[in-house]
């Protein structure tokens, strides 16, 4: 069984999973093209070397984990969290654990191999955003979990074990640190101005147009004014919404951003190994007006080494207004 343990200096939470060593480590590399061949537990006809399925788009004449699928979700083989159990919290002292209890699941985005999500057509982008708002709105469900973090490793060095395109999300019995210090942060802006500042941000980056990389009728894409990486990207919805949902009952414009941002980063850094995260407002606190939900996307261009594991503090070579005047200037 994992277990949760708080470092009781900094509140962070850590995860013991040893289960994770049994993981398979025949990475590929993210500056090779997907190539066809060898075995893949991802590609259609080898279902049944995955776990049961949860939820697959797929036509209602084909049966579950059987072939003829566009996209399918899992749970992990390997999961960093164990989805039965009790929490079991308790204290040893000054340290506080509980059982390492959630969700780990996997969502395969295309049966194609050798496409990504900047190739897949633009439909099943849509997919993939459908497919992470059903698992939320489906494990927001269970008493136990207080958030849930979805998230994509591209490449080896971003911690992708598999070459075929998926994305994952870990349902937590706790908030994590940095969702909880943005929480804390956009709070104490609000009480003082009565604003949220995600939407004065997206409001000056409009006005002045710097950093907005790309923007649609619903959604703006900009090199955030402090990035952590070479070419970051923050994907936010215009009007102010809390919680990932589809504006409108419809991911079109979204899919239509994120598969642009996703496009101009491989031509402009040539496909270069990223991650991204979706940041959205805890379960018991969905609907707010101070927190505005957001994609952040991170090119793994640098190597973090002990200054910035020491500080805290990123260095970043590539300023925000050079990386959004590069990224406007190709063609996605």
């Amino acid at each position: 069984m994992p277990e949760l343990r708080r470092d009781p200096i900094s509140g962070r939470w850590v995860i013991i999973s040893i289960e994770r060593g049994k993981r398979p480590t025949d990475f590929v590399s993210p500056l090779q093209k997907r190539k066809a061949g060898g075995f893949c537990p991802f590609c259609p006809s080898n279902e049944h070397t995955t776990t049961p399925e949860i939820i697959a788009f797929r036509p209602a004449s084909t049966p579950p984990n059987s072939p003829g699928w566009t996209l399918r979700v899992v749970p992990n083989k390997f999961p960093v969290l164990h989805i039965h159990g009790d929490l079991n919290k308790r204290g040893e002292g000054v340290f506080d654990m509980m059982n390492g209890i959630g969700a780990h699941e996997v969502i395969i985005e295309t049966p194609d191999h050798l496409q990504s999500l900047a190739t897949i057509p633009l439909r099943a982008v849509e997919d993939v955003l459908w497919a992470y708002y059903f698992r939320l709105a489906d494990l927001k469900k269970d008493i136990r979990f207080k958030y849930v973090l979805i998230f994509k490793n591209e490449g080896e060095a971003a911690g992708a074990s598999l070459d075929h395109s998926h994305s994952q999300l870990i349902a937590l019995p706790i908030v994590p640190k940095t969702v909880r210090e943005e929480m804390e942060s956009s709070k104490k802006y609000y009480d003082s101005k009565e604003r949220c500042i995600f939407c004065d941000i997206i409001n000056q980056e409009l006005q002045t147009g710097k950093r907005v990389i790309y923007e649609n009728d619903k959604y703006v894409a900009i090199s955030p004014f402090a990035p952590r990486d070479p070419f970051e990207a923050w994907i936010l919805p215009k009007k102010h919404e809390s919680s990932f949902s589809p504006s409108d009952k419809s991911f079109v414009s979204l899919a239509e951003a994120l598969q642009r941002i996703l496009k101009q980063l491989d031509r402009v850094l040539d496909t270069p190994p990223y991650n991204f995260i979706l940041h959205t407002s805890p379960f018991k606190d969905e609907i707010n007006d101070y927190y505005h939900w957001h994609i952040e996307i991170l090119p793994r261009l640098i190597k973090r080494a002990g200054f910035e594991w020491g500080t805290g503090f990123f260095i970043n070579p590539t300023p925000p207004e050079e990386a959004t005047k590069f990224m406007r200037e190709v063609k996605a």
